[in-house]
């Protein structure tokens, strides 16, 4: 299988059915995306697809061939999104665990809803945090979603 990850062509003999999060992690040293709970259902390990979020808990290797994977070590060189700035201005994270998939998911959903209102959020932002950071959470797509309008 070859696709192109973070802007480089790879190429994976290994197991077509093994989760794509396991060949980020293992095959390629790109630890950024977590094990959450291995249903497809926190959000920890958020990647882009096809500029689309995915949980790469879930998604065999198989289903890559000849796509375009970004993780949160692609999304900029040096933290520099729009959505990675207000985590950090916003400080959401806590225990940080789930923030690089919260990162990818909200850079994909504000491609998608670039000005949302907090029922947008509510709908569209399923990621789980452990430690409850909702309210820096939200403000801070806010912020990157004001950050991303002014950038356009």
């Amino acid at each position: 299988m070859k696709f192109k990850l973070n802007g480089a062509t790879e190429q994976y003999d290994g197991d077509p059915g093994q989760p794509l999060l396991w060949a980020l992690r293992d095959s390629y040293g790109l630890t950024g995306s977590k094990f959450g709970c291995g249903i497809g259902n926190c959000g920890a390990c958020t990647v882009h697809i096809d500029g689309r979020a995915v949980r790469s808990c879930v998604t065999p290797m198989n289903a890559v061939d000849g796509r375009t994977i970004t993780t949160i070590e692609g999304l900029s060189p040096n933290a520099s999104h729009a959505v990675q700035r207000a985590w950090i201005e916003e400080d959401v994270p806590q225990c940080g665990y789930c923030q690089a998939g919260q990162i990818m998911a909200v850079a994909s959903m504000l491609s998608a809803t670039p000005n949302p209102t907090d029922d947008d959020i509510d709908r569209q932002h399923t990621n789980i945090c452990r430690c409850g950071t909702y309210v820096r959470i939200r403000k801070a797509i806010h912020r990157a979603a004001a950050y991303l309008r002014q950038e356009a």
